[in-house]
């Protein structure tokens, strides 16, 4: 994956329609930048919600916004996707300051800066922004939820996690809707700790203290995984907590084109966590939810295929092709053979 992540660095973006902009603030006495995502029915005259995708240590932007992908839900439930860059830790390493490794970045003034700065530009809802992340990425989504509580409607974390020291100093000024996707055999981040961080959540949310827990489907056998869906309910101002529990998954984003072992391939992690996000503004519960899953991308008309180069082929094999569709909407894909 690593290595056509790099590889998608060096060509240009493909335009059909939607913005791509890589922008930058100064905060801190630092330039910090991102990468911002619009798409193409965005309208000034209308405000829409704004999703943070925090990447994960040692990644970076570019990498989050192909691995942990929320374009073709956006394209479809109109909402704009910012992607921040993180900073060099002291061993040179990408990150974010959520506590540990001696980090003094104030991540947390960065992206309220950020939020500030987007909605100077764009008719954002602010009762309507958004955070979720991959492992580092996921710990800074509960940083915020506890730390910047006044801003943040809702939040999601892949394979990430909370400490203690942030679990025991967490109060958020109103009910705080978290979703948690985390797999049993996440090697990195250890499932150990998470249902307790679901309980610390649905306790503070004052949600039913038993989850009702379904099977996820395992429409994909081949993965080596399972999905187990736990959901909280009846909190205040209804508020809910989810955990989509991977049995046997890794460290890995659900869903992904860019599989690897461990990668939950039953649903599809960034159609969740909007579907999740969408029912919710920073009052609480909204009753309008979008639901985005794999079969309502795919029931669109095929308009034609290309490669990373923009160039229109005919299928192949083992090589990333973008689907584009008669609505706008794109699909990349690997088939692999």
């Amino acid at each position: 994956m690593k290595k056509l992540l790099l590889l998608l660095l060096c060509v240009p973006l493909i335009g059909l329609g939607q913005q791509t902009i890589n922008g930058s603030i100064t905060h801190g006495g630092l330039q910090r930048d991102y990468i911002l995502y619009v798409p193409a029915s965005y309208s000034t005259a209308t405000t829409v919600p704004l999703v943070f995708n925090f990447h994960g240590y040692t990644s970076n932007a570019t990498e989050q916004m192909w691995y942990g992908d929320f374009r073709t839900v956006a394209d479809t439930a109109g909402f704009i996707i910012v992607h921040p860059e993180g900073t060099l830790d002291n061993t040179g390493t990408s990150h974010w300051n959520v506590g540990w490794g001696g980090s003094t970045v104030d991540d947390i003034g960065f992206t309220e800066a950020l939020m500030d700065n987007l909605s100077l530009v764009y008719n954002i809802d602010i009762s309507r922004i958004y955070s979720t992340g991959m492992s580092n990425g996921g710990f800074m989504s509960y940083q915020l939820a506890c730390e910047l509580s006044d801003r943040i409607a809702a939040i999601a974390s892949v394979t990430g996690s909370m400490s203690t020291n942030l679990i025991n100093n967490c109060s958020p000024n109103h009910q705080m809707p978290v979703m948690e996707i985390h797999g049993t055999a996440d090697a990195v981040v250890p499932y150990s700790a998470l249902p307790s961080i679901m309980d610390f959540w649905a306790n503070f949310n004052n949600c039913n203290s038993t989850p009702i827990v379904t099977n996820v489907p395992d429409i994909n056998i081949t993965d080596g995984c399972t999905a187990e869906h736990q959901i909280w309910e009846n909190g205040d101002n209804g508020a809910t907590i989810e955990h989509f529990k991977i049995i046997n998954g890794g460290h890995t984003w659900p869903g992904t084109i860019f599989s690897s072992t461990g990668t939950n391939q039953d649903i599809n992690a960034s159609a969740e966590i909007w579907r999740f996000f969408s029912q919710y503004d920073i009052n609480g519960l909204i009753g309008t939810t979008t639901l985005i899953d794999n079969t309502t991308i795919k029931d669109k008309r095929l308009v034609k295929i290309t490669d990373i180069l923009g160039r229109e082929i005919n299928r192949t094999s083992n090589a990333l092709l973008f689907y584009i569709y008669d609505d706008g909407t794109v699909e990349k894909k690997i088939i692999i053979e």
